[in-house]
Formats: C-alpha cells, structure tokens, sequence
C-alpha cells in the first residue's frame, strides 16, 4: 500500500512539474480557469436549455435502462422546496442508483429542457450546498489529475505559506485603491465566497503584476537612457538614400517611415532601443539590412542574429544578394560552422574584415570579438531571454540594438507592454500581394489528402502541423502519429520536426525541407518561426482548437509567401468549439486577430502565449486590462522618481533581481 501511494505521489508530482510547478508558491500561483456557480436558480429565471442549479429531494424510485447503442440512461423525480416538479435524466452514470436515495435532498446541477420538464444531469451533490461555497473552482490541469487532488494541496499550500505571502504593492497605494493585501488576495482566488469578493482579489493581483512589470520596464528604460555610444561618426545620410533608391524593390510607406526612425535613432547620442513590429510578410527584415547598411555607413559592424540556423542562412543569402553591388563583406557564424573555419572567422572578425555578421547563438560566445560592433538585431526577439541579448550587446562598447517581432499588437497596448522600447509598425504589405484561403475541415474529412496531393502535383511544399510530439490518450493528434499517416499516403516525402530532436537533425530536415527532397514536413508548433521557404502553399493545422489564434496566425504565415494562391485547414475534431476560428476565416489582419486572441484570454490559463513574442501574463488579460496597465505604468514612474523612499526598496530590490534572472518580458 506505502508503495502504491508512494508510486502516486510521483505520477501526481511528475504531472506538475510538466505545468511547471514545483513549490507551493507556484501552486497557489495557478488559480482557477474558471468557477462552477452552484447558486441555487431562481425557478422564475430557468431558461430553456440553459445551465440550472435546483435543490429538492428524491420522490421516485431511480430507473436505469440501456439504448441500442449501449448508452445508460439513469431517472428519477424531483420536488423542489417550492414543490415544483422536475424530471432528471442522467447519461453513462450507471452507478446513480446506489448512491441516490428515495426521500432524500440532493443539489442537482444540470441543462433545462423546457419543453419535457427536465434537467440533463451534469453533476450532483448530497444535500445542500452552503452559500459562501457555491463558487467551486476549477483549474487547467492535466487530464490524470484529478480537480479534487489540486483543491488539496491548495489546502495544504496555503496553510503552509500563511504568514509568508508578502505583498509587493507598497501600502500607500494599497490604501489609494483600496486593494486587499496580497495573501488575502490569493486566498479567495482559490476559494471565492461571491464574485464581489472574487472582484477584489483579482483587482489586487492584476495591478501588482502590471505594476511589476511596468517597473521592470522601466528600470531598463532608465538603465539604456543613461549609456552612450563610444566614438560613434554620424552616419552619411546622402549615403543610405543612394542606396535606398538603388534597391530592387521599392519600399512600402510603411518601411519607409521605420527605416527613417531607425537611422535617426542611430545618429542620436544616446543608444537606439527599438522594436520593429509587423505581422508576417510585412518586410521586416528589408528594413533590419538598411539599418545594417547605415550603421556600415558610419564605419561598424552589424549583427543579426535568428532564432534557426536556417532562417540565418537563408538571412545570409538574402544580404549576398540585396548588398552585391556594395563594398560589404558578410559572414555566416552558426553552430554547425566547422571548427577549422570558426577560428578562421573569429579572427577575421576581430581585424574587421567583415562588416555584417549573420548568424545564431554563436554570434555571443565567448570566443567572438568584435572590432567595433555598433548594431545589433535580434530577429523573432522574444526567442532569446535578456541575459541573451545582453551577451550580445556587451560584444560591442555601448552598440544599438533593434529587435523584431512578427506578432502585430495594437500601438497603445505596445506602448502598455513594451514600455522600455521605442516602437516602428509595419502595417502595409510589399507588391507581393499574400493569396491564402482558410478553411474549417473536419479532422477525418479526405479534402484534406486531396489539398495536400494537389499542391505536391503542382511541386509545392506542405506543412502538417500537431499540436503534440507523441501519442496522447486524450486523443489529440500528435506529430509521429500524423508522419506515419502521411508516410503511407504519399511516400519518402515526408520529415519530420518536433522539440525533442537534437539540433543537428532539426537543422537537417528543415534544410531538406526548403532546399532538398522532403515536399511534406509534419511538425509541432516549432515551425511557428525560423523558416521562410517561398514555394509552401498548403498547411493542415491539426487540432487547431489546440493553439491561440494568434499563433495560428503565426503558422498560416508560413504559407502563400511568393504570391501563389495558397489553402491553410484548420483541422477540427468538434465543431461546437470552432466558432473562435471564424475570424481566421475572415480575417487575414494579424493586428485585428491578435487583439480578439488576447480578448480571450482570462487569469488562469494554460494556453498562455508563450512562443507569441507577447508577454504571458498569470492574471491579466491584456485587452480588458488596458486601463490597470496604463495606471501600474504611471504609478511605477512615481515610484522611480521617489527610489530613495524606503518603502519602495524591497519592490524595486525584487524587479532588479528579476530582470537579472529572466526574461524582461515574462511578467
């Protein structure tokens, strides 16, 4: 028996730590995605097929029978306190007959049907239940852990801390918005007696994370204002106009205007700090090699660094060609470049003899020195934590840095989140007009082999994307079950991609896949960034329910990027929950669609956004939330401006550490 419970006690430990949970702050850190109401239903308010909570007690014997489909169908008769009547019928709960008995009270929680008079059972409880526990919370968790373990060890998390949630907010502004402190704040989180209560709780725990995070922006803000730039020559404006009217492709208004922020930024005296932001095929990386050109300009070298050996090389091949007829000299530095040719280029770019550099993680290790590093630009920035960055700013004495990102956010919430940055918007599309039709298909619909067999006859690529790597009973697909399914329709054609490969093999089969024999890649979410292969124009999007309509977004990106009509299939095992995939359907606006994905989102999630390139916040939904934003942003200025004040030490002291020790966009 200690044995058995031994071997529970780690399967249920093993499952948090796939939730990222490993002390008791970090379980009662995860409140509840929801709350069941079981407030008892007024009978004048029951609505047809509506959800009703009624209390009353047993007046006939329960009957339980079988249909041909083998479905068990349990009923029984209720009298409610107010003596009406209901019928409740119970599906697959053979069980019922020895648990509910004749006469006595139960709470029944179930849909109305109007016309029968009946409730369909969800659940039941034995008697009734007291007002201040109606609000039972329910919490994102994996699907062998059980709701009732987590409410324990809750419990027994929040009797273990109490006396040791600290609040970070100082009590000034604790008393000027009236906000609970911290551990009361989170005791009701988890077990709410109303929702005026719940109200107050989540207003304390909203306003102490965006004041955080505000803080922590701005602390970086001030911590960039106060550096300048070493011997830096203005840059030769005549010089990149020259250029910019030589480029083979003529710029949209929108590049313009960020090309021209850019250069400006970059002859100030003070050090550039800049986000371009754009959605997928916007041109962001024309204007990041015009900013690279101005700062040669100026006499330094630049570096771009990817998140993939791949997106570097194809980056490199596309300096070669749009910098051919310039006196530039640019290298490719990644982590499967030989040892024999890295030492050969850490020389050559310590002397100087490159002026742009290209490349992965390797462009900040410790072997590299750069001769006069004056920009550097971080593609997909959100890939690289702080400490990343950091590394590769101190290559060079005080250099500039612009960071991109293809997940497009409404200006003012940019303002909100990225509030230590300057921000450039790409909006308009180049030339090349984006052709990309989406559809919502049925996962086993045979469109779906049709669609992708029509694109491989018109040599094109495909993507098949998974929401898991490996098979799952909870009967989402995965990405090996969804290879061996192509593998047998179309052959040899087929890669695969997901997280647990080693780097060498990713690498290799996503150089196949945009240069070699693999037509068809089947892949995890992975592919979300760090590929640009110009001829895919088919995508299948397994379980599309799975994924945040902004990543969705994301990967239909992907597709469609030589101007070649194009198909993305939102792959769909229940369509009753597909109706928040219609915007995909109507809308190719990334900014329109990031704004609806972040309305959704509520505290408590697991579905975060972690690979969006947009903060994944614990409490706050970035959309309704707005107005806490810009007040915790404010309210973090006066703080900073009044440092000395000892009561601000320990919140400033916490947000110094964190920024040391993650990522300043992780709130």
């Amino acid at each position: 028996m200690a044995k058995e419970k031994l071997t529970n006690s780690k399967r249920l430990n093993y499952l948090l730590g796939s939730m990222g949970i490993f002390s008791y702050y970090d379980v009662i850190n995860h409140l509840p995605r929801r709350y069941d109401d079981y407030s008892l239903t007024r009978e004048r308010d029951l609505l047809d097929k509506e959800r009703v909570t009624i209390y009353g007690k047993v007046i006939s014997n329960i009957t339980i029978s079988k249909t041909f489909k083998r479905t068990s169908i349990v009923t029984f008769d209720v009298l409610t306190i107010n003596n009406t009547y209901f019928r409740v019928i119970a599906f697959n709960r053979p069980y019922l007959p020895k648990i509910v008995k004749l006469n006595e009270y139960y709470t029944i929680i179930g849909t109305f049907d109007k016309k029968k008079n009946s409730i369909n059972m969800i659940n039941l409880v034995e008697g009734k239940i007291e007002i201040e526990k109606t609000l039972r919370p329910i919490y994102s968790l994996p699907r062998d852990y059980a709701n009732k373990d987590y409410i324990s060890l809750v419990n027994k998390s929040l009797k273990e801390l109490k006396g040791h949630i600290a609040s970070l907010v100082p009590i000034n502004y604790r008393k000027k918005y009236k906000l609970v402190n911290k551990e009361t704040a989170i005791n009701i989180a988890h077990h709410p007696k109303n929702y005026d209560e719940l109200h107050q709780s989540l207003r304390y725990l909203k306003y102490e994370e965006a004041l955080l995070f505000s803080l922590k922006n701005q602390l970086i803000k001030e911590e960039n204002k106060s550096l300048s730039k070493i011997k830096k020559e203005p840059i030769d404006l005549s010089s990149c106009a020259s250029f910019l009217n030589n480029l083979p492709y003529k710029l949209t208004e929108d590049q313009e205007i960020a090309a021209r922020e850019i250069i400006e930024d970059m002859n100030q005296s003070s050090l550039m700090y800049r986000l371009l932001q754009g959605d997928v095929g916007t041109g962001k990386t024309l204007v990041s090699f015009i900013a690279l050109y101005a700062n040669y300009v100026r006499g330094d070298q630049g570096a771009l660094m990817a998140p993939t050996e791949v997106l570097a090389k194809q980056h490199y091949e596309n300096a070669k060609k749009l910098f051919k007829d310039t006196k530039l000299k640019i290298a490719l530095l990644v982590g499967s470049t030989p040892a024999s040719e890295k030492k050969e280029l850490y020389r050559e770019i310590e002397e100087g003899y490159y002026d742009i550099i290209i490349g992965t993680h390797a462009l900040f290790t410790k072997s590299i020195v750069y001769s006069s590093l004056g920009l550097v630009i971080i593609d997909e920035q959100h890939r690289f934590g702080v400490n990343q960055r950091k590394a590769l700013l101190d290559k060079g004495e005080h250099a500039d840095l612009l960071m991109m990102s293809a997940t497009p956010i409404p200006r003012s919430l940019a303002l909100s989140i990225y509030g230590d940055l300057e921000i450039s918007t790409l909006y308009k599309f180049p030339n090349i007009k984006r052709d990309v039709e989406t559809k919502i298909l049925s996962t086993e619909d045979n469109k779906i082999f049709e669609y992708v067999g029509k694109s491989l006859n018109e040599h094109r690529k495909v993507y098949i994307v998974a929401p898991l790597i490996e098979f799952s009973e909870e009967g989402r697909y995965s990405a090996e079950k969804l290879y061996a399914r192509f593998v047998l329709k179309f052959g040899a054609k087929v890669g695969l991609l997901h997280g647990k490969m080693k780097s060498e093999e990713k690498e290799k089969v996503l150089s196949d896949f945009a240069f070699g024999e693999v037509d068809i890649l089947v892949s995890t979410q992975v592919i979300e960034v760090g590929i640009d292969v110009k001829n895919a124009s088919c995508m299948v999007i397994y379980d599309a329910n799975s994924f945040g309509l902004a990543s969705l977004h994301q990967l239909r990106g992907r597709i469609g990027r030589d101007g070649h009509k194009s198909i993305c299939i939102l792959a769909v095992s229940d369509f009753e929950e597909a109706d928040k995939l219609e915007i995909l359907v109507k809308s190719n606006d990334g900014f329109e669609i990031a704004e609806k994905d972040l309305s959704l989102r509520g505290p408590g999630e697991l579905v975060g956004i972690k690979q969006s390139g947009i903060p994944d916040f614990r409490y706050l939904n970035m959309i309704d939330d707005i107005k806490i934003f810009v007040v915790a942003r404010d309210d973090a200025r006066a703080i900073l401006k009044d440092k000395n004040n000892s009561e601000y030490q320990y919140i400033i002291n916490h947000c110094k550490r964190l920024i040391d020790q993650s990522d300043i966009y992780k709130a």
